[in-house]
């Protein structure tokens, strides 16, 4: 019997590496009245892991430092067509709390709206450090990652 989850493959990794592009994805979390999920602005580091820019105010930011575990869904529905043939990326992730002034730069090349903002004293970086991966092409296209498959 075929597995319904393939092993990444060159083309796999190359649409994750594709979705990881986007720059807002949606950010599952776990507080203490139990999950969670917000909208977030999405970007890589430097090095090209995931990241988030996040208000100290914000309900998941509170519940990240609490529980650092969390999930990351990348991918858009599409202008037609049902919009579960279109693909998207789940990341399982460690949220990482960083210094400000060392990506603040890098996120405004790719955010330059978040200028208005960036500098306000509770804003945060949070990496999305990536734990595994499964990544949905479509109907019947379905594949495992590993963090090396998409850094």
């Amino acid at each position: 019997m075929k597995q319904p989850v393939a092993e990444a493959d060159d083309a796999a990794r190359a649409l994750a590496r594709q979705l990881l592009q986007l720059k807002h994805a949606s950010l599952a979390y776990l507080d203490d009245e139990g999950p969670g999920i917000s909208r977030i602005a999405f970007g890589l580091d430097a090095a090209g892991c995931p990241m988030t820019l996040v208000s100290g105010l914000a309900a998941h930011a509170v519940a990240l430092r609490a529980h650092a575990p969390c999930a990351v869904m990348l991918g858009d529905p599409g202008g037609k067509g049902d919009p579960l043939t279109h693909p998207r990326l789940m990341l399982r992730a460690v949220a990482e709390f960083v210094e400000k002034d060392s990506q603040r730069d890098h996120w405004l090349k790719g955010h330059p709206k978040a200028a208005l903002y960036i500098d306000f004293t509770d804003f945060a970086f949070v990496r999305l450090r990536p734990v595994s991966a499964l990544l949905n092409g479509g109907f019947g296209r379905a594949w495992r990652l590993a963090p090396d498959d998409l850094l």
